[in-house]
């Protein structure tokens, strides 16, 4: 068995002022900035408190369905000449890991006496996990969602209605996650205190990034200890997709002390590598400011961000978390990206040879695994599948299933 050397130098970030290296912060207008500190205050006093952590495990294991299993495909190592383990995610309440920290947001919200809950989503994950979790504990909620997403997600947004969240399609700006996003900081300006912004992704101005990631930090903890239980150690490389980064997050952040475990994610390569072909901000992008927060974001020479391509609606986002990016900076984590192609093609794969049906955002961290393994023979990979592809039935009778 390997050694299990840890060392803490990455682990103390972020900073006073929500900062991971030059990146993260807070870029907001004055009108929000009330708003934050409030949160600030809720997130000091009550995230890491006893009776908050213990009502959040409760949640976790008694509604979302935790520990999430961690399971071997033996096909996938057969073809891969490699030892595949997923940390599946799909298996949650609402079918990906967004619940967890709709959940643990929700649970933060009542304490600090919101009356209604907003969110944005792009894949529409994260709008059922909020209009589930709000739901749970009775306070109304409200979802943004880019249009274009509206359409292409459509079987979410029936599913967001049934809980009993209201739906508000946004049409300007490119229609997808970040004009969402856009929408829902507008909404949040209007009533600081009465509402609760519940942010999807490890993205936005400090505290989000940090609160995001403690509580989707579950998922790394669980696939941690299940690693060393049931595969006898610790993966030789842990690899998941990226968009604004929450389930990446979640499950590289308790291995970031493990020297020996290379951390690997992947983001979405769209058409290409041409500004507005792709949704890979680490890949391709430069320092700006977005949505409150200095990261890693696709625009151009002016400074202007731009609209992104992807056949994965949870990953078409011009920026990506502000973590991410100092991790990459630091090169504890590699940053790569998979063509759509490439994505649905993996998909295919872990379906036909696996029965698992993974949603087009985890097929692009599949893909990225498959190419990992061809030059590492015998590997121990852990993949993390951030949740199930029922959602883009739709997309993939377009592409997948157009010759049947």
């Amino acid at each position: 068995m390997k050694s299990l050397l840890r060392t803490s130098a990455v682990h103390a970030f972020p900073d006073a002022r929500g900062r991971y290296g030059a990146f993260g912060g807070r870029y907001v207008p004055e009108t929000l900035v009330p708003a934050l500190d409030r949160l600030q205050a809720g997130v000091d006093e009550h995230l890491h408190s006893a009776d908050f952590q213990s009502e959040f495990m409760h949640e976790l294991k008694t509604w979302v369905g935790r520990p999430t299993a961690l399971s071997y495909a033996p096909t996938l190592s057969k073809r891969w000449g490699a030892e595949v383990w997923l940390k599946r995610e799909d298996l949650a309440h609402t079918g990906a890991h967004k619940i967890n920290n709709a959940v643990g947001q929700t649970l933060l919200a009542k304490r600090l006496g919101a009356k209604r809950i907003i969110a944005e989503t792009g894949a529409g994950q994260h709008g059922v996990a909020s209009a589930a979790a709000a739901a749970r504990l009775g306070i109304p909620c409200v979802v943004y969602m880019g249009a274009v997403d509206v359409e292409r997600q459509a079987p979410n947004v029936g599913r967001m209605q049934l809980l009993g969240a209201k739906v508000v399609p946004v049409t300007g700006g490119d229609a997808t996650l970040r004009a969402a996003i856009d929408e829902a900081l507008r909404d949040w300006v209007s009533d600081p205190n009465g509402t609760y912004y519940c942010l999807g992704s490890a993205v936005g101005p400090h505290p989000y990034p940090y609160l995001v990631r403690e509580l989707q930090a579950v998922i790394g903890r669980e696939a941690r200890a299940q690693m060393l239980e049931q595969a006898g150690g610790l993966p030789d490389i842990a690899v998941a997709c990226v968009g604004g980064g929450s389930n990446a997050i979640g499950l590289f952040h308790p291995f970031v002390d493990d020297a020996q475990v290379k951390l690997l994610g992947v983001e979405a390569g769209g058409r290409g590598a041409g500004l507005g072909d792709n949704a890979a901000s680490l890949t391709f992008g430069t320092p700006g400011v977005l949505q409150g927060s200095y990261t890693l974001i696709l625009q151009d020479a002016f400074g202007q961000v731009q609209e992104t391509h992807s056949v994965s609606a949870g990953l078409d986002y011009s920026g990506v978390g502000p973590e991410h990016a100092y991790l990459m900076t630091v090169k504890r984590v590699a940053y790569e990206s998979a063509l759509d192609e490439e994505a649905l093609d993996a998909l295919a794969e872990c379906a036909k040879f696996e029965g698992i049906l993974t949603a087009i955002e985890s097929a692009h961290a599949f893909y990225g695994a498959r190419r990992y393994a061809k030059s590492h023979p015998g590997a121990k990979i852990l993949i993390g599948c951030s949740g199930r592809g029922d959602k883009d039935m739709p997309i993939l009778q377009r592409t997948l299933l157009k010759d049947f």
